[in-house]
């Protein structure tokens, strides 16, 4: 999906934005898909990046997929072996909270808003008022994500898309509170780690899924009503030109995470019948088809050997 130009509301600064806080040190809290991805963009480009997550477990994956990550940038001579050994010893794993300890502190982890603003909230306690507190939500309120947390203004959303080290685009949001200067941050960090950055306002969905929702959603009422099976509606879309059809896509991107995003910005949008989130793929979520990193979800995925 390509990248929307800013909002009629920024000014030409969005493109030169005014020097902000200066970010030396990352923290990534949560090393799924979507963390350890901005993990592999941001040691790949020269800043020192400690990748927390609270299941110890999952710590050698993520190094493993960061490392194979950076191998395939090698193999497509995009970086050298040396530039790939360089971005790797910039990497810290860390299973121990306290060591989340950084310039900015971004989150991905599940889209809960009570999750989210305990974290901040706990992290807050070893960090000085300087760190800025970054949320990667496809869609929960950054205003009510900073309430309660001490100096809000300091609190932003920055949005990637799955998958992190591929996707260009990267959503800027300010809250109410959050400060001109911290967006302007935010937007020069995007344009360091090769991204385009765009301002977005604080809007349920932002812009790509408040535009996005519908893909999903009305590629499940066809499914439900059985229009077409699955595998001809991913067919037929990606025929007509886009590179994934919404079920390989939700697959891809995670099917619970999908569900949840609908499931809030249904709420937000004061339970809006066009944002209705679906039977189909709540079954699919209690029956722990996640998609992809499950091993299921609308196609099988049978375990590499």
């Amino acid at each position: 999906m390509s990248a929307s130009h800013p909002t009629s509301s920024a000014s030409s600064s969005a493109r030169h934005p005014a020097p902000g806080p200066s970010i030396s040190t990352v923290a990534i809290v949560g090393a799924g898909t979507m963390g350890l991805g901005i993990a592999q963009v941001c040691v790949q480009h020269g800043l020192p990046t400690i990748l927390f997550d609270i299941n110890a477990d999952m710590l050698p994956k993520a190094q493993q997929a960061i490392a194979a990550g950076l191998g395939k940038l090698v193999e497509k001579q995009k970086i050298t072996p040396a530039d790939r050994e360089a971005a790797l010893a910039r990497l810290t794993l860390t299973a121990d909270l306290t060591q989340v300890q950084a310039d900015l502190i971004v989150e991905a982890v599940v889209e809960r808003l009570d999750v989210k603003q305990q974290l901040f909230q706990n992290l807050t306690r070893q960090n000085p008022a300087t760190t800025i507190f970054a949320s990667n939500t496809s869609s929960l309120p950054i205003t009510r994500l900073a309430a309660g947390i001490p100096h809000p203004e300091r609190v932003v959303g920055l949005h990637f898309f799955n998958p992190a080290p591929i996707m260009k685009l990267v959503e800027v949001i300010s809250g109410v509170a959050t400060a001109p200067a911290v967006a302007d941050a935010m937007y020069a960090l995007a344009e360091q780690l090769g991204k385009r950055p765009v301002r977005a306002a604080d809007a349920p969905g932002f812009i790509v899924n408040r535009v996005a929702r519908h893909y999903y959603v009305e590629g499940l009422k066809i499914a439900e009503e059985q229009v077409a099976s699955v595998e001809v509606t991913d067919e037929l879309l990606e025929s007509a030109g886009f590179r994934m059809g919404p079920f390989r896509l939700m697959d891809l991107i995670g099917v619970d995470s999908n569900y949840l995003v609908t499931a809030a910005m249904y709420e937000a949008f004061h339970y809006d019948a066009k944002f209705r989130p679906s039977r189909l793929q709540q079954q699919k979520v209690d029956a722990g088809h996640h998609g992809r990193k499950s091993g299921r979800g609308f196609y099988d995925y049978p375990a590499a050997t």
